[in-house]
């Protein structure tokens, strides 16, 4: 985790005794994960009607190689007609499955130009596209339906309470999502149906905290949160894997 990350994080971390800084994933890799893992975001755009105004539509989307959120628009949609005035948009994702605090999951917004997909890339857009959403091959060779690509030139992410922060678009591109980013819903419900008991132990050996309730929110290759129910209130607990997975 950056510095700059850390000092985002304990934002609104409640006050107490300071435990150790956890090794995390960066937000770099969070929002590699969180945009692998969801197809279909907001994409906001500039209006051409009403100037200077955002203008948001629900944009089902794929990723190249690099992270960028590929779009299979039609040339008579209004974001389609807005973009061509002026490529300036942004792409809020959210988190898949948000519990009943949206404010606590994740999500992130993409900011950059979206502009046409150069004709040499068009085929491997295309395949990458349909590997996301089968349903289109029934409009993508359409003459009025073409593919649009957005370059991320920044990206604010908020990981829940306490973590949030710019994500520089480089590194964002050089990131991979999480190798149990697949795996991990599985593993949450799982781990929160059968092992509710060990996850209070774990907390109050790793995290000095006595709980009366134990859920796991979220578990990566390096470790999970647990989010306590303890006598002074709701509490948060990161708990690190010996190993990292690979």
């Amino acid at each position: 985790m950056s510095s700059n990350e850390a000092t985002a994080s304990r934002q609104h971390a409640s006050t107490g005794p300071a435990l150790p800084q956890l090794p995390e994933p960066m937000f770099a890799e969070r929002v590699r994960t969180l945009a692998f893992l969801t197809s279909i975001a907001t994409l906001s755009t500039l209006s051409r009607k009403h100037a200077g105004y955002p203008f948001g539509s629900l944009m089902p989307y794929a990723l190249d190689s690099a992270g960028r959120p590929i779009f299979l628009i039609s040339n008579m949609a209004m974001h389609t007609q807005n973009l061509k005035s002026d490529a300036r948009a942004s792409l809020f994702i959210g988190q898949i499955g948000a519990d009943d605090d949206p404010l606590g999951s994740a999500r992130a917004t993409l900011v950059g130009p979206a502009e046409p997909v150069p004709a040499e890339d068009v085929p491997s857009a295309r395949e990458q596209y349909l590997a996301r959403h089968e349903n289109s091959r029934y409009w993508v060779d359409f003459a009025d339906f073409s593919f649009f690509r957005l370059q991320p030139i920044d990206i604010y992410y908020v990981g829940g309470f306490g973590k949030m922060g710019w994500v520089d678009a480089q590194e964002y591109e050089h990131a991979a999502p999480d190798p149990l980013a697949e795996a991990a819903p599985g593993i949450l419900a799982h781990m929160n149906a059968d092992h509710v008991g060990s996850m209070i132990r774990l907390a109050r050996m790793h995290a000095q905290l006595a709980a009366i309730e134990a859920t796991m929110t979220s578990v990566d290759r390096l470790g999970f949160t647990l989010r306590l129910k303890t006598s002074e209130g709701m509490k948060g607990a990161r708990i690190n894997f010996i190993r990292e997975v690979a």
